[in-house]
């Protein structure tokens, strides 16, 4: 499995590509922005991008949908409660003083306990709302893509429409707190960290 992480868009959002070695295919999760580079990264590495994957559809995570799909003519995937988020990114990221473009329509909606078959790679989807209602994360193979459920030493904000702190706080306990402590946990901001880590440092957990 390859991973690389790239910093995107104004508020520079991690974006994940993870690839199959043997097949060449990627995905692409949370592509901020900076499809450029993405796509020069992506090309450097020899791989093909199949899917783009939205974490959850908050305007910073999406902003590059638009470019990237039409450049590629890859699969979206969003979970069915953030898809009314992707036609008003603009307004979104308006209310913030920037600027994004819309996102299209997903072309699959996922599921709690969905499996993702990438080339050899098999992806878990996790419904973790809370930060938003359709946030997930994607766990493969001792390594978990959050968005901004968890950070480092912090959790996803819940003061935005549709967030909701208890709801958040009772998914990470039940759903990530509960995976391998050994795990990677690679969040939409910020520095990388581990479950175990997470479960005895992170001041909303323990």
């Amino acid at each position: 499995m390859i991973v690389k992480t790239l910093p995107t868009g104004p508020l520079e959002v991690n974006c994940y590509i993870v690839g199959c070695e043997t097949t060449g295919k990627a995905v692409v999760i949370d592509p901020g922005g900076d499809v450029e580079k993405i796509l020069a990264l992506v090309a450097s590495l020899e791989l093909e991008i199949a899917w783009v994957i939205n974490t959850h559809g908050h305007f910073d995570h999406i902003g590059g949908n638009h470019q990237l799909l039409t450049e590629t003519g890859a699969e979206l995937m969003i979970h069915a409660a953030d898809r009314p988020l992707l036609e008003r990114a603009g307004e979104h990221a308006a209310a913030f003083g920037l600027t994004t473009e819309n996102s299209p329509a997903p072309d699959r909606e996922l599921v709690d306990g969905d499996i993702l078959n990438l080339g050899e790679l098999k992806f878990q989807v996790i419904h973790t709302p809370g930060h938003s209602p359709g946030g997930v994360c994607l766990y493969i193979n001792d390594v978990v893509f959050v968005g901004d459920t968890l950070f480092s030493g912090s959790i996803g904000r819940t003061d935005l429409p549709g967030g909701d702190h208890h709801l958040l706080i009772q998914n990470i306990r039940e759903k990530l707190m509960v995976l391998p402590q050994s795990t990677q946990v690679c969040p939409g901001h910020g520095p990388m960290t581990t479950i175990g880590r997470e479960k005895q440092y992170n001041p909303f957990l323990v």
